[in-house]
């Protein structure tokens, strides 16, 4: 993934946030080490942001389309109340069982379930209300995963969708890509849907937070 940002910033950004927790450290590292796409992990700032929208709306149920190694979803439930879950959605098995090493080693990790499987299929068994939702997976169903996520969505509650931004690649017309044609849609979904708010926030690759109209 390209920066958005010189480094510099960023890591100034990271010094002046929520700090990361020791096993997210580790977690990130072990990413870095070992998988092969290494840059899908959201890293320390994003992560920050991540509980500080979990505080924010006070949530107590999350859900996450697409897991990769468990850094946010570690995040999350770092940031929810005792009481607090998180399901997370992922087809990988190799990236999930990392996940799981990790999420055994702290009493957070009881809070986290994993649906193995294409996120679709889980969605259209689950129940509602989430108060958050995250979504970081295949970016072809981006809208797909906004629709349904409307659905499931708490009245109160508040989506954030991942790498909005594409490398800078969504401001090319026509767009190079699949990927970056299901992202410029999404986008344009979401800015001319009069049933939600949204702000496109430049973290990292572009997060868009969204939530119902008042």
């Amino acid at each position: 993934m390209d920066r958005l940002l010189a480094a510099e910033i960023e890591t100034y950004a990271e010094t002046h946030s929520m700090p990361e927790s020791d096993l997210c450290r580790a977690l990130r590292e072990e990413t870095q080490r070992c998988m092969e796409s290494p840059q899908m992990i959201v890293g320390p700032l994003e992560g920050a942001f991540l509980k500080m929208m979990t505080q924010l709306v006070q949530a107590t149920r999350v859900l996450e389309i697409g897991m990769f190694t468990g850094y946010s979803a570690l995040c999350f439930a770092e940031a929810l109340p005792a009481e607090g879950t998180v399901l997370t959605c992922e087809i990988d098995e190799e990236s999930a069982a990392l996940a799981r090493q990790y999420f055994t080693r702290t009493p957070v990790g009881k809070k986290i379930e994993i649906r193995m499987g294409p996120a679709l299929e889980t969605m259209r068994h689950l129940t509602g209300p989430f108060d958050l939702i995250f979504i970081d997976a295949d970016k072809i169903n981006y809208v797909n995963y906004y629709r349904r996520s409307i659905e499931l969505l708490s009245p109160q509650g508040v989506m954030l969708i991942d790498n909005v931004l594409w490398d800078g690649e969504v401001l090319k017309q026509p767009p190079p890509d699949e990927k970056t044609a299901a992202i410029q849609e999404l986008n344009r979904v979401v800015a001319t849907d009069p049933l939600v708010t949204a702000v496109l926030v430049t973290i990292r690759d572009g997060v868009l937070v969204i939530r119902r109209a008042a």
